[in-house]
């Protein structure tokens, strides 16, 4: 029986866990300088002391389309706990992505900040091989956490808490 294209990739994302998040040993996050959808220049230092929650993704990708609802509820949730998200978006550079990516913006509520990936950005956290990837910065500015596809909101929830309380 020959398979199809779309036959076969559904059969491997069946397969396949949604998620890989791991905890990991803290490692200091990298410095980054992204432009956001109005072109403005948003920096890692604006979020000193806050809890970060960078996640790649782009508006074809289904799994990233599944995730932004928890993160714009987490958004709601837990910013006056210093909670920031940053959706870094990984559409393809041209004259259109402004247009496509604010309007994906608006049709799905999102209220935090987007930028645009970079090369940089993306060599200074090891690569991002799959989207979604999500990493969680903590307040001192540590990697604590590094999730590789999809995950409900209530497992990623539980991580980004576990960031928020203060060491024992």
């Amino acid at each position: 029986m020959r398979l199809t294209l779309a036959a076969s990739l559904s059969l491997l994302l069946a397969a396949a866990p949604l998620s890989r998040a791991a905890a990991i040993t803290p490692v200091p996050a990298p410095s980054w300088k992204l432009v956001d959808v109005d072109g403005k220049t948003v920096t890692s230092d604006q979020f000193k002391g806050k809890v970060v929650v960078i996640d790649f993704w782009a508006t074809w990708c289904p799994p990233c389309k599944a995730e932004i609802p928890g993160y714009v509820a987490l958004q709601k949730k837990y910013a006056d706990s210093g909670v920031v998200i940053v959706g870094v978006s990984k559409d393809d550079d041209g004259p259109g992505r402004p247009a496509l990516v604010k309007k994906f913006m608006e049709s799905r509520g999102i209220n935090y900040t987007i930028v645009y990936s970079s090369d940089e950005i993306e060599a200074a956290l090891g690569g991002i091989d799959a989207i979604p990837t999500t990493f969680i910065i903590g307040r001192d500015g540590k990697i604590h956490n590094k999730k590789v596809g999809a995950e409900p909101t209530e497992d990623f929830e539980k991580e980004l808490v576990g960031v928020l309380k203060p060491a024992p």
